[in-house]
């Protein structure tokens, strides 16, 4: 593997910065995920490094973020506090995502409409911020929503006003840090260390307590038969939600960069990193955009950037742990709620009333879904429901486009045959493709929009690229119709992919013509009219198919 030197002094520079930036996101995290802080470090340094050394998106800086943890912290819940099977969904999370980028399933992940994004990340954050109302009051809350909620009355009623202070204190830091200050110490950093020290000032704030220092143990994976499906679960859920994640950050580093990530080799490099970081005891993460984002504006633009914001990680964990030991659990809670508030989509939320009410709707939706029920019912639904929408608006479209019966025709020659056939012949034109969404309607809209004394049907294919099954039963029904009426059906502008599907379903067993193109149809139309009257009455029991 060839490594770009060009930007070397950048790359460095982006990389120490994103490292002392990530340093108490990774501490919060780790806290918040219910494994610790030094998980939340463990798995900065293993993902940052090896996401960066396999990943396709250069510039990307890799660590814990807050819907991965919001997973984790459920499952820790679930698990009773299972370290083991935790580690174990971690790396089953990795080998999902390696095989992800394999198959290429990013270019479908892509596809996950924006209010369906915007909802569950916007309810993301809502849970992130719920589960420190407690901390910041001075009580440890029962894990889940719900029960942050449910716990919500009894802190109020016993509030710890020195951590209150402390939490309301680094949030404040967090975000009013001044810019020029920020160049020399991040914001988060600064409410971490102001935040710490303010806390020596009071006697009766809970903190974290000893930490061990070092490098990690093994965790090797486990096996308990009781609880599979549910780490199974766990890992896909993290999984597809780290590629969403990560796909999403190398979407912002590309606008920023000029450049086009790889999303199968960033998936790749995302699940090796999450294996290993499950292996040495270090949460799931994905790429981080805010770090990312720091990263380039201070000079990353290789993937030497994300290894060097590793690497310094790694170097204050080797002597981290006395220090942190007195960082209080208020202090962290802030920095976590300006994480929380960070993740929601503020800049939808601000426009939502200009655009579609529906989209609105089901951001709203998702958004619920996700806080109070679980992220892959609020995507799942999000997604079907977005689907159906979808598809029943192009129906829509398509139904319209039948129902424009012309009375004349742009082309000089179409529109001289259409006036000869002297209203015996009606035309229905489709407009994109022909789905299961409009199949439904397309025989009641021809029954219906038929011109009285029509002897002669004409469906115009030349503007419909492809037709499904549905589609072609549809026009079969259609077909059955004309000849039970006494009509002849003739198709025109079909390409060999529509012919195929209507052959193999037999949709052309009652008699239909094909012709390639509207004119074609036409002039054999107005030859049957003018031929013999009864003509078109007289319908064969064979079945044709074939372009004139």
């Amino acid at each position: 593997m060839k490594f770009d030197l060009s930007n070397l002094k950048g790359d460095i520079t982006g990389g120490l910065t994103a490292g002392i930036v990530a340093l108490p996101l990774a501490l919060a995290l780790g806290v918040a995920s219910g494994l610790g802080p030094m998980a939340g470090l463990y798995g900065a340094i293993a993902l940052g490094f090896l996401a960066a050394l396999f990943g396709g998106t250069p510039s990307q800086i890799s660590g814990p973020t807050g819907p991965m943890v919001v997973v984790l912290a459920g499952l820790f819940a679930s698990l009773s506090g299972d370290v083991a099977l935790i580690f174990t969904a971690v790396m089953l999370a990795g080998l999902f995502q390696i095989a992800f980028g394999f198959l290429g399933i990013g270019q479908y992940i892509r596809l996950v409409p924006y209010p369906v994004i915007s909802g569950f990340m916007t309810g993301i954050g809502a849970i992130i911020i719920i589960l420190q109302f407690g901390r910041l009051l001075g009580h440890e809350p029962p894990s889940g929503t719900i029960g942050a909620l449910s716990y919500m009355p009894t802190a109020l009623a016993d509030i710890n006003f020195a951590t209150l202070i402390l939490g309301l204190g680094t949030l404040i830091i967090a975000y009013k840090w001044p810019a020029a200050l920020a160049k020399y110490i991040p914001g988060p950093l600064a409410a971490l260390v102001i935040g710490t020290l303010a806390s020596f000032a009071f006697t009766n704030v809970p903190a974290l307590g000893n930490i061990p220092t070092g490098l990690p143990s093994l965790h090797l994976p486990v096996y308990e038969q009781s609880h599979f499906f549910l780490v199974l679960e766990a890992a896909f859920i993290l999984a597809i939600l780290g590629a969403i994640d990560s796909l999403l950050t190398s979407l912002v580093a590309d606008n920023m960069t000029r450049t086009r990530h790889d999303s199968k080799k960033e998936l790749i490099g995302q699940g090796i990193g999450n294996t290993v970081s499950g292996l040495f005891g270090g949460i799931a993460g994905a790429g981080a955009t805010m770090r990312t984002v720091v990263n380039i504006r201070t000079g990353g633009k290789t993937r030497i950037s994300g290894m060097v914001h590793s690497l310094v990680l790694l170097a204050v964990v080797l002597g981290l742990g006395p220090l942190a030991a007195n960082i209080p659990h208020a202090v962290l809670a802030g920095i976590l709620v300006k994480v929380g508030l960070d993740i929601i989509d503020w800049s939808y939320l601000r426009r939502a009333h200009n655009g579609p009410r529906w989209d609105f709707a089901l951001m709203i939706l998702v958004l619920g879904l996700t806080v109070f029920v679980d992220l892959v019912t609020a995507v799942g639904v999000g997604v079907v429901l977005a689907a159906l929408a979808f598809v029943r608006q192009i129906a829509q479209i398509q139904i319209d486009e039948l129902k424009k019966i012309p009375d004349t025709l742009n082309d000089p020659k179409e529109n001289a045959l259409l006036k000869q056939a002297d209203g015996r012949v009606s035309i229905f034109s489709f407009g994109g493709p022909l789905s299961f969404g409009a199949a439904a309607d397309v025989g009641h809209h021809v029954r219906d929009k038929v011109k009285p004394g029509s002897q002669i049907l004409i469906m115009d294919f030349t503007r419909v690229p492809t037709v499904d099954v549905s589609a072609g039963m549809a026009i079969e029904t259609v077909a059955s119709d004309a000849k039970g009426a006494g009509r002849r059906l003739i198709i025109c502008g079909a390409n060999d992919d529509i012919k195929q599907v209507l052959k193999g379903i037999n949709a052309a067993q009652t008699d239909v013509e094909s012709f390639d193109n509207l004119l074609g149809a036409l002039e054999h139309a107005v030859k049957l009219i003018n031929k013999e009257p009864d003509s078109t009455k007289k319908l064969s029991s064979s079945a044709t198919l074939a372009g004139a």
